[in-house]
């Protein structure tokens, strides 16, 4: 199974489960997941997009685009907008700068035309508390977007759910920290990670 594949991928390259971390959110922890170890390499970019999509699917979202904070979102974005070529129904990426362009047009969203009324669904590779996404959202809706939701490639379970929810906004996710600590635990007690 593709979800399996992509489960395994996340596991080996970008699940830390010893060392003390610091994360966005400012907390402590000894797990850390680094997102873009995964959703940077070419085995795992079409397993992202078409579990993002499944996801999008599931939930009845139909975005025009779909997009995050730069820079954990990224690589998400530009695998749905590919993979979303196979399903006869193309969905753009696009990228929410942290700062506004210093030149030309200053704006805070990339890779769109028009933003005005446009459907999306904002994305991130890990969620904690919610900070990152909730400031996408907030930029993408200063630029007219209606947002449907959002997804996490891996949501920590550390509250980002609760606080969009209390916003409006429902969060779903691929994996969750737990189930990447117990596929990890499991293969370590004798399968091999493929």
């Amino acid at each position: 199974m593709p979800l399996n594949k992509l489960k395994d991928i996340l596991v080996r390259r970008s699940l830390t489960t010893s060392g003390n971390f610091t994360l966005h959110s400012g907390e402590k922890s000894t797990v850390y997941v680094d997102g873009k170890l995964t959703t940077m390499v070419p085995e795992a970019m079409p397993l992202v997009g078409r579990a993002f999509l499944q996801k999008m699917r599931e939930r009845g979202w139909t975005p025009e685009a779909v997009g995050g904070l730069t820079l954990g979102a990224d690589p998400i974005a530009f695998a749905i907008a590919r993979e979303s070529l196979e399903s006869g129904n193309p969905i753009s990426a696009f990228v929410v700068r942290k700062e506004p362009k210093k030149h030309g047009t200053q704006k805070f969203i990339e890779g769109l035309e028009s933003t005005e009324g446009k459907s999306v669904v904002i994305l991130d590779d890990v969620c904690t508390k919610g900070d990152s996404t909730l400031q996408a959202i907030v930029k993408a809706r200063d630029a007219g977007m209606r947002v449907l939701g959002a997804i996490c490639l891996v949501d920590r379970q550390q509250g980002a759910t609760e606080m969009l929810a209390a916003k409006g906004i429902t969060l779903d996710h691929v994996f969750t920290l737990a189930e990447l600590v117990a596929h990890k635990d499991g293969l370590s007690v004798g399968t091999s990670v493929q």
